[in-house]
């Protein structure tokens, strides 16, 4: 160990969450169990395509409003 050697610094924010996972040791497997209900789904690829394909190309002027003359 150096002579020179600081103490590793941790934030207040850190400390905090350090805290509440050693308070709540469930509360890392309850994050990862809603990430999986809401963002980690399987796509269908076909599906994918269909949504690509009926995009509708954005006009120059995004706000101006069509007029048949």
């Amino acid at each position: 160990m150096s002579l020179f050697r600081r103490p590793d610094y941790h934030s207040d924010a850190t400390q905090f969450i350090d805290k509440l996972k050693s308070a709540k040791p469930q509360l890392e497997a309850q994050q990862r169990a809603g990430r999986a209900l809401l963002w980690d789904k399987n796509l269908d690829r076909t599906e994918q395509q269909e949504f690509k394909s009926a995009k509708v190309a954005q006009g120059a002027y995004v706000y101006q409003t069509k007029s048949d003359h």
